[in-house]
């Protein structure tokens, strides 16, 4: 049995729902078809679009706090999307320069009209319209002037194409930040006091604090920067992400604005996509935070701030990862209930978390390498993923990171980043990971 012109064209516009006809109804009794008939088509379709990008954005992107969806297994969805984001991460180790000859030395080693192409990701949909620089106002013991204090790049902005929006649903404006590399930001890393984070000068809120460290490198400018323009890492996401938003927002579209960042690069992402929610941005467009191994970023009010401007944000943790349990080892979100003099120094991570879980003997630095990360999502072998065997781009951030270290070290006193290890040595056997 057919339906009539006018009860064909109410299905194609119709809902999710059974939607009743008006021209069927009128000519008597031919209701009950209707319903027989868009109930499945209308079940069919809603189902079909849970299975798209485009169907689906607003909950991958965190409007419901990923409710149902990330148990008892992630959504296959919003599993896919995590992992191109972290691959998008990625590219910032890929394309970082270590080269102590280059004249791009600890910046980018290519154009931004290139930059994706030439780390192999050409078809991944987006355009890089900025580069981000970070300075780090602390001075690193051994270490010369010019590796300390000094701008370095630190990821980028890019907003979908066309093509990739009509994919995803919307226009996506994507800030990627890359992990730690040069010794002033392990020696951020290392601040681990907490600091009110005053962003907003009409209302500081001096109760919500942050790690001192991750601020400083948020907020903090170095002018002689051949490669950043003027400004901090703040001043220039601010003007490059309200600009894109602007601009589309203007033209009717959907807009979302996603934050994605490995370890160091999680908490600029957090500290970020606050600080926008905080001017008021994600009036225009929802703001989401992927982070990947991505520390604690600050306290109990930061965290309650983030929940009341709206700020999602999905931890990716590796369960074995030591860095997801720092800052804030001793006081933080389980303890503040038994430490309640001190609950308001107290550590507290901010989101959901969607916890993995691989360990490997003799290779403790795989528990926080971005590659294995992003290949226990893709659903490589959880015993040996790709990214334990092969460790020549994003992978290996920590034993790059510490050849590095080592390659710049000097003499005299025990240097800073062997301090560091002694003391992630200790958290390591506290932890009981060996």
């Amino acid at each position: 049995m057919t339906l009539p012109r006018q009860c064909a064209a109410a299905c194609r516009t119709g809902g999710g729902g059974v939607v009743r006809c008006r021209a069927v109804a009128a000519a008597g009794g031919a209701v009950a078809v209707r319903d027989a008939v868009v109930a499945p088509v209308a079940r069919r379709g809603a189902a079909a679009a849970r299975k798209t990008v485009a169907g689906m954005w607003r909950e991958v992107q965190g409007c419901g706090d990923w409710e149902g969806m990330l148990e008892p297994a992630p959504h296959p969805v919003l599993r896919g999307e995590v992992a191109r984001y972290g691959e998008l991460v990625g590219a910032c180790y890929k394309a970082f320069d270590l080269d102590p000859a280059s004249r791009r030395y600890l910046n980018c080693k290519y154009g931004r009209e290139r930059m994706l192409e030439e780390v192999g990701m050409g078809g991944a949909g987006y355009e890089v319209t900025r580069y981000i620089y970070a300075a780090a106002d602390v001075s690193v013991p051994t270490m010369e002037p010019s590796t300390s204090g000094r701008g370095r790049w630190i990821g980028y902005v890019a907003v979908s194409t066309d093509e990739m929006s009509r994919r995803l649903g919307r226009r996506d404006v994507l800030v990627s930040f890359r992990g730690t590399v040069t010794p002033a930001e392990w020696m951020a890393n290392l601040m681990s006091s907490l600091e009110a984070a005053r962003l907003d000068p009409c209302d500081p809120r001096p109760d919500v604090k942050v790690e001192s460290g991750f601020l400083s490198l948020y907020t903090s400018a170095d002018k002689t920067c051949r490669f950043g323009g003027a400004g901090s890492c703040r001043e220039q996401l601010l003007r490059e992400v309200s600009r894109l938003v602007a601009s589309y927002s203007a033209g009717g579209e959907d807009v979302s604005v996603t934050l994605a960042g490995h370890s160091m690069g999680s908490a600029l992402a957090l500290l970020s996509a606050y600080d926008l929610a905080e001017l008021g941005l994600n009036r225009a467009a929802p703001v989401t935070v992927f982070s990947f191994g991505g520390p604690r970023v600050g306290n109990a009010a930061f965290k309650a701030r983030c929940d009341e401007l709206g700020v999602k944000a999905l931890r990716v943790t590796n369960v074995h990862d030591p860095i997801t349990k720092l800052p804030g080892i001793f006081l933080n979100e389980a303890t503040a209930g038994v430490l309640r003099p001190w609950r308001h120094s107290c550590y507290t991570h901010v989101g959901v978390e969607l916890p993995l879980d691989f360990f490997k003997v003799g290779d403790l630095a795989s528990v926080h390498d971005l590659a294995t990360y992003i290949s226990l999502l893709r659903g490589a072998d959880k015993k040996q993923p790709a990214a334990a065997r092969d460790r020549g781009d994003a992978g290996g951030v920590l034993a790059k990171v510490m050849d590095f270290v080592g390659r710049r070290r000097g003499g005299g006193a025990l240097p800073w980043h062997d301090a560091a290890m002694i003391q992630m040595g200790g958290l390591v056997q506290t932890l009981g990971l060996i």
